[in-house]
């Protein structure tokens, strides 16, 4: 007595094309979202990077826990440098902890 419920009818089939359409917004937020952070922040770090990397003796920096101290020995391989933050106090501190460098310092004198 209960008669089975047919569809009224056949859908089309989804075809490639509307699928990619359904894509385009996607990918138009993914190349935005590359464009406006991604890009810049990997530029950022690699300003930093090359920041660090080229520190040299007297150069006066800032740390990003708001120190402001003066390079008094780099080491090459090393990850520190020697800071002096007062007068004859010298810390070592991360290179990677250096937010800023205010003040270049003069050549690097040969040893």
């Amino acid at each position: 007595m209960i008669t089975p419920a047919f569809a009224q009818g056949a859908g089309a089939a989804s075809s490639g094309s509307e699928i990619a359409l359904q894509l385009v917004p996607f990918a138009l937020i993914f190349v935005i979202m590359y464009f406006l952070i991604l890009r810049p922040q990997q530029r950022r770090l690699k300003d930093h990077q090359s920041m660090v990397k080229s520190l040299r003796r007297d150069d006066t920096i800032v740390t990003t826990g708001g120190l402001v101290g003066r390079v008094t020995k780099v080491i090459d391989e090393a990850t520190e440098v020697e800071v002096e933050i007062a007068p004859n106090v010298r810390v070592k501190i991360v290179r990677s902890m250096i937010s800023e460098v205010r003040v270049k310092g003069g050549p690097v004198k040969a040893a």
